[in-house]
């Protein structure tokens, strides 16, 4: 059974479907609390960075070092390069991913900066991006960089 903040992720993910996106969705949370949370928004905003965990990040705003050192980010997707890479800047010790079936991110480079990694293979999530991605070919081969 997945917890109330990977719910929250991909509601977040759901999000981004209803507004044309990818439907990736992500959440940082502190001391229990969701103080960041994000959808993939490269479509809706023309960006080339807004992926969830990135967008997630920028809703969480300006915090010092120490905080992110105590986040846990869900994202209902294994993260890629670029978003692996901002986990890894700001401390980020622990990841919940909502699957990796349909994409296999940078975990092994996660876990060797020392980042505890745990993935669901959530059924939802699982679902949700094999249907997008049949369904979108070449939308999804742009946001991953293919």
């Amino acid at each position: 059974m997945i917890n109330e903040f990977m719910k929250a992720a991909i509601e977040e993910a759901k999000k981004g479907l209803s507004e044309g996106g990818i439907p990736i969705g992500a959440v940082i949370v502190y001391s229990g609390k969701i103080i960041g949370r994000g959808h993939n928004r490269r479509v809706q905003k023309g960006s080339v960075i807004l992926h969830a965990e990135m967008d997630a990040l920028e809703n969480a705003k300006r915090r010092p070092a120490s905080v992110y050192k105590e986040c846990v980010l869900y994202t209902t997707l294994s993260p890629c390069p670029m978003c692996s890479g901002a986990i890894i800047l700001y401390g980020i010790k622990r990841v919940v991913i909502g699957e990796n079936k349909t994409f296999m991110g940078e975990e092994e480079y996660l876990k060797s900066k020392g980042v505890d990694v745990e993935v669901l293979q959530d059924e939802t999530c699982i679902t949700m991006m094999r249907k997008f991605i049949s369904e979108n070919p070449k939308l999804w081969s742009e946001d991953i960089g293919v």
